[in-house]
């Protein structure tokens, strides 16, 4: 037939068309575009959330740890405490804060000074208002690798152990609800926290999280014996002789006689810690029970933490309780003033470089290239560490 439409004459056919298939697929063909539809509003609703996530997120990025190769990696950081930037930020503000303390006069950093290694040159710390501790403060040098904190190993974790000390009435005096609610009131905590932890409300355990993370970082490994461990410099003679006696424990009726200090049986590897307990035989009767306190078992009584000897030359005086004022007194302790304590150490008693001798019968040339290689362990990069400094005084 003929159409016309305006100027234009169209001739339009007549042409049966079945349309039953369009009717019949017509609901499943709609329910398709429906669900098409509501699969792209499902994606910008997502969108939209993940972009106000993203938003809502602190620019806090992850804080790379140098752990030296030669060190392992016999270590844990736990899952829910990642290091970040602004974590070790403000766990470094906490560290060197005085306000952290019941009078305002005590930090962290009072017991463990980057000077001296993280310790503080006494025999027992001193403590808000003058009260004095049991016993001397540890280094923190290399604790990424240390699992039994405290001389008497009773935390577990760098968290574990942050909030210790600040509760304790002879070193920092507060209580977890005075110290938080203290940090609450500072408006340029506030702001750090919410930096560091996504929130404003400042509780404890991110506290022990902050202080954690700072700690982790406390990695000295620029020695000059970690120089010779990783091949970038040769050792000079005595260096050798020195880390060999350090290292060897004694074997006189050996074929061919081994000497030796038996240093390294408590303090081997790299780290110069293997992270066990001894009793290094200063009393017979030990006055503090050290590990016994922590396990109850009297066979423990007496026995302590064999630290690291990371920057040993710094952290004077020595022991449990600082009663050695040099490395040498130390070095003719376990020569020649073993204690016969009931549990002394087998590693001590079995050690004598005389055939069935009772000391450990070094030469005065032994002991002072012993005391040669404890120097070696000195890192001055480590303790002038801008980022290890008081924050509060750059």
């Amino acid at each position: 037939m003929m159409r016309r439409i305006g100027y234009y004459t169209y001739i339009v056919f007549k042409v049966p068309v079945d349309t039953s298939f369009l009717q019949e697929n017509a609901q499943a063909f709609m329910i398709k575009i429906r669900f098409k539809h509501i699969g792209l509003l499902l994606l910008v609703l997502c969108q939209m959330s993940c972009r106000k996530a993203e938003d809502t997120t602190p620019d806090n990025p992850p804080f790379s740890l140098n752990t030296p190769d030669h060190f392992g990696n016999s270590f844990v950081i736990p899952n829910d405490n990642p290091t970040t930037q602004a974590g070790v930020d403000l766990g470094r503000h906490l560290f060197f804060d005085k306000r952290l303390s019941s009078t305002n006069q005590v930090s962290c950093a009072s017991c463990h000074q980057p000077a001296k290694a993280f310790t503080d040159g006494k025999a027992v710390s001193t403590g808000v208002n003058g009260r004095t501790t049991s016993r001397s403060a540890m280094s923190l040098v290399n604790l990424l690798w240390v699992d039994r904190l405290f001389w008497d190993g009773r935390s577990n974790t760098l968290e574990e152990q942050a909030l210790l000390p600040i509760q304790d009435e002879r070193e920092m005096g507060l209580t977890l609800e005075e110290l938080t609610a203290k940090l609450q009131a500072l408006p340029e905590y506030v702001t750090r926290f919410k930096q560091a932890f996504g929130t404003e409300t400042i509780s404890a355990d991110l506290v022990a999280k902050a202080l954690a993370q700072f700690q982790r970082t406390l990695i000295s490994a620029g020695s000059r014996y970690d120089k010779i461990a990783r091949g970038e410099v040769q050792p000079t003679t005595r260096e050798q002789r020195a880390i060999d006696l350090f290292f060897t424990h004694p074997e006189p009726a050996a074929p061919i006689p081994l000497r030796g200090g038996n240093c390294g049986d408590c303090h081997g590897g790299n780290l110069t810690t293997l992270n066990t307990f001894h009793n290094n035989g200063l009393e017979v009767v030990p006055k503090d029970l050290g590990l016994a306190m922590v396990t109850g078992q009297a066979s423990d009584q007496g026995k302590m933490r064999a630290p690291s000897l990371r920057n040993i030359a710094l952290t004077a005086p020595y022991m449990h309780d600082g009663r050695f004022k040099t490395l040498e007194e130390v070095l003719d302790h376990y020569n020649e003033h073993i204690q016969a304590a009931q549990n002394l150490d087998p590693l001590i008693t079995a050690a004598s470089n005389e055939v069935q001798g009772k000391t450990l019968a070094l030469t005065t040339q032994e002991k002072a290239d012993i005391v040669f290689f404890l120097k070696m362990l000195t890192d001055s990069a480590f303790i002038q560490n801008p980022a290890f400094q008081n924050p509060f005084e750059q």
